[in-house]
């Protein structure tokens, strides 16, 4: 911005370097995603399933739907794909069995 607060224009070569930067990341992280075996990717939405239940169910107050939501994703990503989530596929279980019994002591104890 200048002193009388008017938008700079960006040169056009800087603004066609910026773009072909931008591009050329994509196609980077886009070659990344597809050479990581899909099992460490579902995982990974497995975690954030997880994460995002721990986060409403430790809200003050708890909030139960949001976290069930969580939940029940979590639930159908496992047990859908039962057999075909790879080493961590136990550690998948685990977590989804302990986040459950955290909503169900969280539920009794909050009277909801």
């Amino acid at each position: 911005m200048t002193s009388d607060d008017t938008p700079t224009a960006i040169p056009d070569d800087e603004f066609d370097h910026e773009l072909d930067d931008a591009e050329a990341a994509i196609r980077e992280a886009k070659a990344r995603i597809a050479e990581t075996p899909v099992e460490q990717i579902i995982a990974t939405h497995v975690v954030g399933f997880y994460e995002l239940a721990a986060i409403h169910l430790s809200a003050t107050p708890p909030n139960l739907p949001e976290a069930a939501m969580a939940i029940d994703a979590m639930s159908a990503v496992v047990h859908t794909l039962e057999g075909r989530l790879g080493d961590d596929e136990p550690t998948m279980r685990d977590a989804l069995q302990n986040i459950q019994f955290a909503f169900v002591q969280i539920k009794g104890a909050t009277g909801g």
